[in-house]
């Protein structure tokens, strides 16, 4: 009877796209703009439209799936494809963002101010236990299963909220990458090796310029290279990483706002699940080399004020329906 549930068909199934597919096609107009300014300029513009033609029939296929069958199951498949595009569209940040003037000397310079070091150069070297490498690495790579977590909670517990909660988790992903398309910061592992590391470690942040736009070679990633979580890492690294999307850190933004909807909830479990990780998390970006402390600091305030806005408006335009 539980199982049946999902495949009940709804009596006044929703009509139209939903507010979180909205928020993508948004984006992906932002970014079409953008491509009809910058087009002479951008390396592969015709695969670009390529995926965004093949993103467009799978969504109106999925609707049109839902359509015929309205119910819980079909309107899952529909959340699903939009968080998998999620992958395909970060990468796209740095096509879009390599054409203009590289930016991290000016952060690298702010957190020199701010800290006096470089927290990114110096928190391996200064921890190099093979232990504490692997609980970071565990933080890292625990980004994308603690978005799947809250998600499904949120469909087989509080299927009530479920659409606004995926408005509110796809919608800050695309306020995110809006900031990267127009902030070009690549964060330490790609900066420091642009930049030198004898340069970084004397407090000197030179201007790479339009450095990025040719290049994407980073620094082997930090810890003990033995570890399966660091292979966890290093393989989504070489699979999708891109220089872009350090400030603010997406990362901490996000599990941020995972960790506030986790409180909404008040369910202990979740909320002790996403607390642990979200701790190992705001260590990793900068461990790791992925941030500067700044970008951490932006994430947390950045959350905040996104989903506060994000909430308030699924309110209006996506409310709780059982």
């Amino acid at each position: 009877m539980a199982i049946k549930k999902y495949f009940e068909i709804e009596k006044n199934p929703r009509k139209g796209l939903l507010a979180f597919e909205w928020a993508m096609i948004i984006y992906l107009l932002f970014t079409l703009v953008m491509m009809m300014i910058t087009y002479t300029k951008l390396q592969n513009p015709e695969a670009m439209l390529l995926e965004r033609g093949r993103y467009a029939i799978m969504t109106l296929a999925l609707w049109g799936v839902y359509r015929l069958l309205p119910c819980r199951v079909t309107l899952l498949f529909r959340v699903a494809l939009q968080l998998l595009y999620l992958s395909v569209w970060y990468p796209d940040t740095f096509e879009l963002n390599r054409i203009f003037p590289n930016l991290d000397h000016v952060f690298a310079g702010y957190e020199q101010q701010l800290f006096g070091c470089q927290p990114a150069l110096l928190f391996s070297q200064k921890v190099s236990n093979p232990v504490f490498s692997e609980i970071m690495h565990l933080g890292y790579s625990s980004y994308f299963p603690l978005i799947a977590l809250t998600t499904l909670f949120y469909y087989f517990y509080r299927f009530q909220e479920f659409l606004r909660t995926e408005f509110v988790i796809i919608g800050a992903f695309m306020i995110y990458y809006v900031i990267f398309v127009l902030l070009p910061v690549t964060g330490p592992q790609y900066y420091y090796l642009a930049a030198g590391i004898d340069q970084i470690a004397q407090g000197i942040f030179p201007n790479v310029g339009d450095y990025f736009s040719t290049h994407s070679e980073a620094l082997a990633i930090p810890g003990w290279q033995d570890g399966f979580f660091y292979q966890c890492v290093a393989s989504a690294h070489n699979a999708g990483e891109r220089p872009t999307a350090a400030f603010p850190s997406s990362h901490v933004g996000m599990t941020t706002i995972l960790l506030l909807l986790a409180c909404r909830t008040k369910n202990k479990k979740l909320i002790s699940t996403i607390s642990f990780f979200y701790v190992l998390m705001c260590f990793a970006t900068v461990y790791i080399q992925a941030h500067y402390a700044i970008d951490v600091i932006g994430g947390w305030i950045s959350a905040v004020v996104i989903y506060t806005f994000l909430q308030i408006l699924g309110g209006k335009i996506c409310p709780n329906k059982k």
